[in-house]
């Protein structure tokens, strides 16, 4: 499906297409030339996690028709941004990480074992 790989070294697998997630909307969290945010991290949203990020002014609970966006509920996979998932990580709230559908890229910011010790268990 992918040229582009996982922090585990495999294949880059959908993060989520329902709702459809990744920079491009493609279910991907791939690594984008262009994507400031770097969407890069397949996490399952928590509540945690959701309330952090709308008090941090990134509303991701209320749906937007008008850019295609369904809102989150907890237990939805979602492409994070590298710098919310840190910033969440530093605050004891970041959702755990999906490994086999996390790019690659990530490791220049994020140490493996930090995202292994965040890995979803479901």
């Amino acid at each position: 499906m992918s040229d582009e790989r996982n922090v585990l070294g495999g294949d880059l697998e959908p993060c989520s297409r329902d709702p459809t997630t990744g920079y491009l909307r493609d279910g991907c969290c791939r690594a984008v030339p262009g994507d400031g945010g770097r969407h890069e991290i397949c996490a399952v949203v928590t509540d945690a996690f959701l309330s952090f990020s709308r008090e941090r002014g990134n509303d991701l609970v209320t749906p937007r028709p008008e850019l295609d966006f369904p809102g989150l509920a907890p237990g939805d996979r979602w492409c994070l941004c590298v710098g919310r998932w840190l910033e969440a990580h530093d605050a004891g709230v970041a959702p755990p990480v999906v490994l086999e559908a996390t790019n690659e890229a990530v490791l220049d910011e994020i140490a493996f074992s930090t995202l292994n010790a965040a890995e979803f268990d479901g």
